[in-house]
């Protein structure tokens, strides 16, 4: 099998000239279809490293791009409530028909995004546990497509994702505590 080759999209250098404009974003992300990429990646950060929401963006590129994968490099579930973001991925995966991929991390200790999780409220040293119990939610939810969730907040939005196997998390990691998850 051939290398597949992906192209990830300069969320971040975009805000951080001053431009959060969209529209060359997408446009990019079309231009590197058209260049024969085989997928296309944005980032995460909500404060750290100031960029576009992946997930919403993925949704415009989505709309924009009708043949490569898509996917988060990496999306960090440790900042998200897992319900919510059982819905997010699924309803993503519904509109990009089953070719979005879930890149997941727990994000690097440095002080800047000690700072950013706790802007958004989540204790840094629980980081691991938190991603951990919100993919394994997340990976009940789709499964069960909201009928028989061992729990409340495992229960399936509306939007079922597409493929048979579910987006899930391909690798999870750090630095020394890098964690291989099978998806």
């Amino acid at each position: 099998m051939p290398p597949k080759i992906g192209y990830l999209l300069p969320t971040r250098e975009q805000i951080m000239e001053g431009k959060p404009d969209v529209g060359p974003l997408l446009a990019l992300a079309t231009r590197a279809e058209a260049l024969g990429y085989d997928s296309i990646w944005v980032g995460d950060s909500v404060l750290a490293r100031p960029r576009h929401d992946p997930l919403t963006l993925l949704a415009g590129v989505a709309g924009r791009v009708p043949r490569v994968e898509l996917g988060t490099a990496v999306l960090l579930p440790a900042l998200r409530n897992p319900v919510l973001l059982a819905h997010q991925v699924a309803t993503l995966d519904q509109i990009s028909e089953g070719r979005f991929i879930l890149g997941v991390g727990i994000a690097r200790d440095v002080p800047n995004i000690r700072a950013e999780f706790a802007a958004c409220g989540v204790p840094f040293e629980q980081r691991v546990g938190r991603m951990m119990e919100g993919l394994r939610l997340l990976d009940e939810s789709q499964r069960d497509g909201g009928g028989e969730a061992e729990s409340a907040a495992a229960a399936a939005p509306a939007a079922a994702p597409v493929a048979a196997s579910a987006p899930s998390a391909r690798h999870a990691g750090g630095e020394e505590d890098d964690v291989l998850l099978d998806g």
